[in-house]
């Protein structure tokens, strides 16, 4: 897991691109595979909300991991601004477009998300003194567990990390509301940026 202070000194220290998907994955807890496969069309930013559609595993393109998966993001006002910052630098812009399209194959395809860690992640984590080794999935279960030490619901958790079920009783006697999916949120971007 890494700290909120951890995640903060990272995305001060990565590029623009590295930074943006960084910040979505710590901020969100979305899986690597849906990171990757977002296309411009699946972010409103009026709304505040991203829309997972698909996955892509090893290059190939396919369904999220459970129905579950599918569900709206929401994306707290800071995060929204990663995007916009970015959509300024690449040349893929279209509603079609990978966001994270990778230019080696002429935006046809996203980066690599293994490469991006190993040759940009981890050595910038290095350099600013992170020792905690991560990968994709730590963003996921960091966010899970600030998420919790924010006193969040265990439905809102499992609807914000877009699990099929927790346990059944939840499922069944209990829904959680967008304004208390935003204020969890909200809470966990506030622990990593409280000395800002």
């Amino acid at each position: 897991m890494l700290t909120p202070g951890e995640i903060r000194t990272l995305l001060e220290g990565l590029k623009i691109c590295e930074r943006t998907l960084a910040f979505i994955a710590a901020s969100t807890g979305v899986r690597q595979s849906e990171l990757f496969a977002l296309k411009w069309a699946d972010i409103d930013l009026t709304a505040g909300t991203m829309n997972v559609a698909r996955s892509i595993v090893h290059g190939f393109v396919g369904s999220c991991k459970t129905e579950s998966s599918q569900k709206p993001v929401p994306i707290h006002p800071r995060v929204c601004k990663a995007p916009v910052q970015w959509k300024e630098h690449t040349p893929y812009r279209q509603p079609e477009d990978w966001i994270f399209a990778n230019p080696h194959s002429y935006g046809a395809q996203p980066y690599w998300g293994q490469s991006i860690l190993h040759k940009y992640l981890r050595p910038a984590a290095r350099e600013l003194g992170i020792e905690t080794l991560f990968g994709w999935h730590t963003f996921r279960h960091t966010y899970s567990t600030l998420l919790r030490s924010v006193g969040t619901e265990f439905k809102v958790m499992q609807e914000l990390l877009r699990h099929s079920t927790i346990r059944s009783t939840l499922d069944v006697y209990t829904q959680a509301i967008t304004p208390a999916k935003q204020n969890a949120q909200a809470a966990v971007m506030s622990l990593v940026f409280s000395s800002q």
